[in-house]
């Protein structure tokens, strides 16, 4: 992408974003790693995000949709607060204000220099479901964030993870009207990852000048092509999140919806969560295998959707990934309880371009190659329905043994 460089720096990279951690043990049985991330801007900021579907939602999810509620028009956040170790879900009236207690810490620490009110503050938890959090714990290490302040993407990255295997975070930069903007972002999540929000949180930074309706039309079509098109078991989580923040610093011209440099913006934001979000499907919990699925020839956009997420959350298909056996009899049947129209004779699928598809029955390529194809690490299976003009593109992995051994429980 010509008008897209990547560069260091992750969510700090932007102007005027600082972030900062520390340990609180959240968790009891943490005893040493950093499990809270608080990121900052140095002037109010314009914000956005979209939210888990599921509809038991976490009471950070419930604060955090209030408060950018509140914002009204202009919308102006100051900064995330977000934890690992506990997802305060199905923690009843206790839970909600000890979400609401999370931001009245964060924003009487902050306070002190930048006069934030608790509703300029959004809240995020990830861990176990249905346990309390140690809120007075919480708030005694609140109290010790803002001196811990600074360029520290990768360290608030970290603080996140709960099963991750690695942080993930990645920063870039585009001209918009002679002014260098940047765009930088993190996120976790490796299990009970599927469409319409994974169990994940995503937190970007911008310094750009756009206004809040804008960032959140900016930010729900970024969503819906990245972290919405993404699964590796098909369960969905109570506290997924993405939020945005644009403080405006890098002193651009505001950004009009439609217009040429919006465009060049909304590039950089999609290749900021496109990148998040394969980053999330490669860390699945116990994946081997990396799918880049295609579905075309479906009648209509929904249809391909319905077809396409049948295949990526098949068992049956998954398991056959994972022996690295490429047997399109299960992608077949799969797409036949989709609820998708097809007709089976017209059915196509090949795996990296190989025909293994034709009409609906077997191509004459050899088993051996679509094999061969099958046991790689990353592939990409095309299914063409033959029917109409609907596509949808998914990025799903396979299903381990080593999958059902880290979720049997503690």
């Amino acid at each position: 992408m010509k008008d897209v460089t990547e560069i260091k720096g992750g969510i700090t990279a932007p102007a005027g974003f600082l972030a900062g951690t520390i340990f609180c043990g959240v968790k009891e049985s943490n005893t040493s790693k950093e499990d809270m991330a608080l990121i900052c801007s140095e002037v109010p900021a314009a914000a956005a995000g979209t939210f888990t579907t599921n509809k038991v939602k976490a009471a950070p999810v419930l604060v955090s949709m209030a408060h950018l509620r509140m914002g009204g028009k202009a919308g102006h956040v100051r900064a995330i607060l977000a934890n690992s170790g506990n997802a305060n879900a199905c923690t009843g009236p206790q839970g909600l204000e000890s979400a609401r207690r999370m931001c009245r810490a964060a924003a009487g620490s902050l306070g002190q220099s930048m006069r934030v009110k608790p509703r300029e503050i959004l809240v995020c938890s990830t861990g176990r479901i249905g346990v309390q959090l140690p809120i007075a714990k919480m708030e005694a290490a609140i109290a010790k964030l803002p001196p811990k302040l600074g360029k520290f993407s990768k360290r608030a990255a970290q603080a996140i993870m709960t099963s991750d295997s690695f942080p993930k975070e990645i920063a870039v930069q585009c001209q918009l009207g002679g002014k260098a903007v940047r765009i930088g972002g993190i996120a976790k999540g490796a299990g009970m990852i599927d469409p319409n929000m994974a169990t994940m949180l995503s937190f970007i930074t911008t310094d750009a000048a756009i206004a809040k309706a804008d960032l959140q039309k900016a930010l729900r079509a970024s969503v819906a092509h990245s972290f919405n098109r993404i699964t590796v078991d098909g369960d969905m989580s109570t506290n997924d999140t993405v939020l945005a923040l644009a403080n405006g610093r890098a002193g651009n011209k505001p950004l009009a919806w439609g217009s040429p440099q919006f465009a060049i913006f909304q590039q950089a934001l999609d290749h900021v969560t496109a990148s998040l979000a394969r980053m999330i499907v490669l860390d699945g919990e116990g994946v081997s295998r990396f799918i880049d699925l295609h579905l075309t020839g479906a009648r209509t956009e929904r249809e391909a959707r319905l077809a396409a997420r049948a295949i990526a959350n098949s068992m049956l298909v998954k398991c056959a990934w994972f022996g690295g056996d490429p047997n399109w009899g299960r992608i077949v049947d799969a797409i036949g309880y989709s609820g998708a129209r097809i007709r089976e004779e017209r059915i196509s699928i090949a795996y990296n371009g190989l025909p293994a598809v034709q009409g609906g029955m077997a191509a004459p390529t050899p088993v051996a190659k679509l094999r061969a194809i099958a046991h790689k690490k990353e592939f990409t299976i095309s299914v063409d329905l033959g029917l109409g003009t609907g596509t949808h593109r998914i990025w799903t992995t396979d299903l381990t043994t080593k999958y059902v051994e880290f979720n049997m429980g503690e």
